[in-house]
């Protein structure tokens, strides 16, 4: 099945312009367990609905990027650059408790 995926940079481009990375992971500071970590490197929500993944534009401009895409349809709702971690906590968040920032995938070597 193909589908357009617009990059922040390029704009809608194909599906086969780009490398599919996965679901949004947030990385655990010092895992407390070999479970944790096990948990973290293998297990992934996978849910039949609207998920936050990582996108590579590999035939593009090379950007790593963030997409919401509903998983049923292959619609991408919306697409991001991600931003830098900050030190202030996310609007919304209680007793300024900080969201996770996404974990940034490292590039394939070839």
């Amino acid at each position: 099945m193909s589908f357009l995926v617009t990059c922040p940079n390029c704009g809608p481009r194909e599906v086969g312009e780009f490398h599919y990375q996965g679901e949004v992971t947030t990385r655990p500071k010092e895992p407390e367990s070999f479970r944790e970590l096990t948990t973290y490197l293998y297990f992934r929500r996978n849910v039949a609905g609207v998920q936050r993944e990582w996108w590579y534009h590999r035939f593009g401009c090379e950007a790593w990027f963030l997409a919401e895409r509903d998983t049923r349809t292959n619609e991408v709702l919306s697409t991001e650059l991600p931003r830098p971690a900050t030190d202030e906590g996310a609007p919304g968040m209680a007793g300024g408790a900080q969201a996770p920032a996404p974990s940034v995938p490292e590039p394939p070597s070839v």
